[in-house]
């Protein structure tokens, strides 16, 4: 431990962002890195602690506590501390293949677990990462490293999302021949088109995939595997198939109108405005002559709360809308943990994020509405959607299930003028044809099963991870499944493994 006092001498300084004024003018990432010094300060705040919670990576009261990933953070956060940035990164990748994609865009599980914040504020785990990893590119510590040795065995990876990506990493390192089938334009899957660039810049992405394609993995885009790309002839090809494939399967609302025009799924929204931003060569708002989906001038309305519906905010103000108002169906969660909910689980907190607070600031007020649900859509006379009618919603016990339940509230009906409307209500699992080209059986709720805690399918040579595997999850948990899955195609190809 490099700092035992660290903690009570540093204060948690977190990288400052730019106003939400200034960053609605464009679509790159908005925070400024803190100096080299700070940022040692900030891994000097790190206790070291006997039980680091923090990559425990647990389960409590169905929650995640901790990296599930099991990062090495006291180790990485001490050598911060001391400025060996060579060895700091070297701890990091041993246990992330991406740790500059999560060091964007995780929910940070490892600081909601740490030590530190039981009577104060965690340490920044999270954009220590950041440093970390960027250091790293910055001074030339990540190269082209590709295997000495190779196997002779051929894999193919069908998804290039967090879980595919991590899987084709890990086999490829220890030698194998790995070939990834992404049916999309750009690799990446939910990375590329899934979270919107102010949260993570396209370049990030490509700077990964080039540094794996150096090292030997090999990346087919425009493979729709089970529609034009057949599973037998890929079966037949490879010694392993790993589907990574993601749930893709976008959860929709059943209500009349619903087949109006403007009416858009969340997904194809921000899939469509980065590939726009994309085309454009430019992340300026200003030079960015049209969206394929625009919210420019619109009275837009979100369905649906957490990551995808604050993104969907956040893409339309940048696109220049009139209005935005955001629904969400459950309750606000409280401003603190209830007693209920003690540490180190994960916090059932409010939290405003970056689109509500610049909705905060442009139209002057939150853009959430709880407890409240569409239960029929208006259109004009070209068919278009104009107005939607609300209902707000109450939690009320089920006398014959026993259960609480959102249901309607009577009267409370009300119509609100539209223009565009954006559904971020989940998604379902995965898509089916993918499936049934391949003859891998589904659980329940859709996704891909296996035996618990495997990812070996019901189909010889076919394994599957991530999101497919386990539901819509974080970029984290793909990864970590990513991790493991070429873990089991390893040991099932020599034997043994030692990934």
């Amino acid at each position: 431990m490099g700092k035992p006092t660290g903690f009570m001498e540093y204060a948690r300084t977190d990288s400052k962002a730019e106003s939400p004024k200034d960053r609605i003018k464009h679509f790159n990432e908005f925070h400024l890195p803190l100096s080299m010094e700070e940022r040692k300060c900030q891994g000097a705040r790190c206790m070291e602690c006997g039980v680091p919670f923090c990559q425990s990576g647990m389960i409590l009261n169905g929650m995640a506590s901790g990296c599930p990933l099991n990062n090495l953070i006291p180790e990485w956060n001490d050598l911060l501390f001391r400025g060996n940035m060579k060895m700091a990164l070297s701890r990091l990748h041993k246990t992330n293949n991406f740790p500059e994609f999560t060091g964007r865009v995780c929910p940070a599980l490892c600081e909601t677990a740490c030590t530190c914040g039981i009577n104060g504020n965690p340490v920044t785990i999270k954009e220590n990462e950041y440093a970390i990893v960027e250091i790293g590119y910055e001074v030339g510590y990540i190269k082209p490293n590709p295997p000495a040795i190779r196997t002779g065995k051929s894999i193919a990876v069908i998804g290039s999302g967090p879980s595919g990506l991590a899987a084709a990493d890990q086999l490829n390192k220890r030698g194998h021949l790995v070939t990834v089938f992404e049916r999309s334009d750009r690799i990446g899957g939910l990375l590329m088109y899934g979270i919107p660039n102010m949260k993570l810049e396209k370049h990030i992405i490509d700077r990964r995939v080039n540094l794996m394609k150096e090292e030997g993995v090999i990346f087919i885009t425009g493979a729709n595997v089970g529609s034009d790309y057949k599973a037998s002839k890929l079966l037949k090809e490879f010694d392993r198939v790993i589907l990574a494939c993601g749930a893709s399967n976008p959860r929709d609302i059943k209500v009349p109108g619903r087949e109006s025009k403007g009416i858009y799924f969340a997904v194809d929204f921000l899939k469509s405005a980065t590939r726009d931003i994309l085309e454009a060569g430019t992340s300026d708002v200003s030079d960015i002559k049209s969206f394929t989906i625009s919210a420019k001038g619109k009275k837009v309305l979100v369905i649906g709360g957490g990551d995808t519906g604050n993104d969907c905010v956040g893409t339309s103000i940048r696109q220049g809308a009139k209005s935005v108002l955001q629904l969400e169906m459950m309750p606000k969660l409280p401003d603190k943990r209830a007693e209920n909910n003690p540490w180190p689980e994960w916090p059932k907190v409010s939290k405003t994020d970056y689109g509500q607070e610049e909705a905060n600031d442009v139209f002057g007020n939150d853009p959430r509405e709880y407890q409240m649900t569409v239960k029929e859509f208006l259109t004009d006379k070209d068919g278009n959607v104009s107005k939607a009618v609300t209902v707000r919603l109450e939690s009320k016990l089920d006398e014959v299930t026993k259960r609480y339940s959102m249901v309607e509230v009577s009267g409370s009906e009300k119509e609100i003028e539209i223009d565009l409307v954006l559904i971020a209500a989940g998604f379902l699992g995965t898509q089916s044809y993918v499936a049934e080209a391949f003859g891998v059986e589904l659980d329940g709720r859709t996704n891909v099963w296996t035996e618990a805690g495997k990812y070996k399918t019901n189909i010889d040579k076919v394994f599957t991870a991530g999101d497919m595997h386990r539901g819509q999850s974080l970029v984290v948990w793909a990864i970590r499944e990513g991790r493991e899955v070429a873990k089991e195609v390893d040991a099932s190809l020599m034997g043994y493994t030692n990934l």
